[in-house]
């Protein structure tokens, strides 16, 4: 069979068993559509926060940056890695404790301030529809390469599914149907890396494949392959970095800290019953997402071999335009792809200065991988699956983090509090669907590539939601008025650098100079240094004004203290 009916049957199925899952599971309360009932099984769990986590940006776009940067693209890698370790190990557990599902519940809560709540609710928003566009945009990428219709046709059948699940199952929708697109999402992404990693160096596993020595008898290590070829092409070894340490530094802070604080990451460990159990799924989750990201460096680094291989050809002088590889021609009908001929020769040739006539999107790397390799028709196809179930999962929980912070959080906290939980449950599908509309347009008219887009997600959630998480769990003293100038401090400082450098949807502007950065910092890790400026704000402002309430005081105590559940229940109203 042809790759596009490859890609019919194994997307068609993988949809029918996420509708399926959405039928089996629809929820008829708000305890059931926030947070499934706390009853999820913490390996079940492990499953779906691994989905809901690796995102498009993980799966699609992470080897696309470190196959393009090389060692400066690691700071991803170590940023989510250490970010999601730094989670599980000194948040999670106490906000399960607390028991408030969402972050501004907690906020709202600890800080005893509907104003505090507000201020949150405005930055899980702001968090969330940042991070969804990066999710639209891969489902996109998916759609017109390999069901060959155009980006806008894609994104509408991809909110339908969404909207389909979430809507109709909430969190407990969204919950199973994350366990089945974890197991989708890891086989595409293992199988053609196995299959690359064998035809390359004859490992059977990646992760040693990237450190051994090329099949073809030459002796010659993968890694010294790719550095001569980068240094023949002009472009930095692929193992040396060329990023200044601050920035290195920053992004990566960034992108640890504002893991601690994604707000549909830390809703997961309210859908098991005790807070054992939040410490267990995490173990899992953990163990779930190391499968994909230990496998990310050796996929970006067979794609970029194999790329330069087939588009510089053997002798390095170009392949003939007429003869370009079947992959070119493909991933050249959905723009992502472009050929200047700029000495007339008629040859396609790829470097890293003057010579170079090809202009290739970084995310279509991981997805165009199987094809570069000459990889089975149904390998093809297996990968477009993987990249939307990783896709629409994080789409899923972003959605329903923002249904939930406008139902629940502004609704029926600040609003109408006297709104019974059937009204509660009809505004959070409407908000849903009007956000997965929102989403839609973000995805059609997306504000940039797939992982920049979500580091600028996290550095937001850095500058705003992890000082406040922090010191509301570790310090007694600081209250509303110091929480909320520190939010606002650090968001305001975060999006105006962006703003400024990137342009209203960071498009380049002529201020995007590196001279011109701030202590060196670039934008994706301009969150660190707001994130420190909520950190003095907030503990600065607490100090100079009336401590909290002596109830919450002892409820900040009470909840580090490792004895007891935690209770999500007081959602069943």
């Amino acid at each position: 069979m042809s790759v596009q009916a490859w890609t019919y049957l194994i997307v068609g199925a993988s949809f029918a068993l996420y509708i399926g899952i959405a039928l089996w599971t629809r929820v008829a309360s708000t305890k059931d559509f926030y947070v499934a009932g706390g009853g999820v099984h913490p390996v079940a769990n492990g499953m779906a926060t691994a989905a809901d986590w690796m995102s498009a940006a993980s799966f699609i776009s992470m080897a696309g940056l470190i196959s393009f940067m090389g060692y400066d693209g690691s700071v991803y890698l170590l940023g989510w890695t250490g970010g999601y370790v730094l989670l599980a190990l000194l948040l999670a557990p106490y906000l399960r404790k607390f028991g408030k599902f969402t972050v501004p519940d907690f906020v709202g809560d600890r800080y005893f301030s509907d104003t505090a709540r507000l201020v949150a609710v405005v930055c899980a928003l702001f968090v969330s529809f940042t991070y969804v566009a990066g999710q639209m945009r891969g489902v996109g990428i998916v759609f017109s390469r390999f069901l060959e219709v155009d980006i806008t046709t894609g994104v509408i059948i991809g909110m339908a599914i969404v909207f389909f699940y979430a809507v109709l199952g909430g969190m407990k929708g969204i919950t199973y149907t994350q366990v089945a697109q974890y197991c989708v999402l890891i086989f595409a992404y293992m199988v053609p890396a196995i299959f690359i990693s064998m035809l390359l160096t004859g490992h059977v596993l990646p992760q040693s494949g990237m450190g051994g020595v090329l099949a073809d008898g030459s002796g010659t290590y993968l890694l010294d392959k790719l550095d001569g070829l980068n240094v023949a092409l002009g472009l930095a070894p692929y193992t040396d970095g060329s990023k200044g340490m601050a920035d290195v530094f920053c992004i990566t802070l960034a992108l640890m800290v504002g893991t601690a604080g994604l707000p549909h990451v830390i809703v997961r460990f309210f859908t098991v019953p005790k807070v054992r159990d939040a410490r267990k799924s995490a173990g899992w989750a953990l163990l779930f997402i190391a499968i994909l990201y230990t496998t990310a460096p050796a996929v970006a680094t067979f794609a970029r071999v194999n790329m330069i291989d087939t588009i510089n050809g053997p002798d390095s002088v170009g392949t003939l335009y007429e003869e370009a590889p079947t992959w070119v021609a493909n991933w050249e009908k959905t723009g992502l792809i472009k050929w200047e001929d700029k000495n007339g020769d008629g040859r396609m040739f790829y470097a890293g200065d003057a010579r170079n006539e090809m202009t290739i999107d970084r995310d279509i790397m991981v997805l165009a991988n199987p094809e570069i390799a000459n990889l089975p028709a149904w390998v093809i196809a297996l990968i477009a699956a993987g990249g939307l179930a990783a896709a629409l999962s994080t789409a899923a929980g972003l959605l329903l983090v923002i249904s939930s912070a406008i139902s629940h959080d502004l609704l029926k906290k600040v609003v109408m509090p006297s709104i019974s939980e059937k009204q509660e449950l009809l505004f959070a599908r409407i908000a849903a669907a009007v956000a997965i509309g929102i989403a839609g347009l973000l995805g059609i008219y997306p504000p940039g590539f797939v992982a920049e887009v979500v580091a600028f997600a996290f550095g937001l959630a850095a500058a705003s939601f992890f000082p406040a998480i922090l010191l509301g769990i570790f310090d007694k003293r600081t209250n509303a008025h110091g929480a909320v100038s520190g939010m606002i401090a650090g968001m305001v400082f975060t999006i105006g650098y962006i703003l400024y450098f990137k342009g209203i949807f960071m498009t380049p502007m002529a201020a995007n100079v590196k001279e011109n950065w701030l202590f060196g910092v670039s934008p994706e890790g301009i969150g660190s240094i707001g994130m420190l400026i909520n950190f003095a704000v907030a503990i600065v402002v607490s100090r100079l004004t009336p401590p909290p309430p002596q109830h919450v005081q002892d409820l900040v105590e009470s909840i580090r203290i490792p004895r007891g559940a935690g209770s999500a229940s007081h959602i069943a109203h």
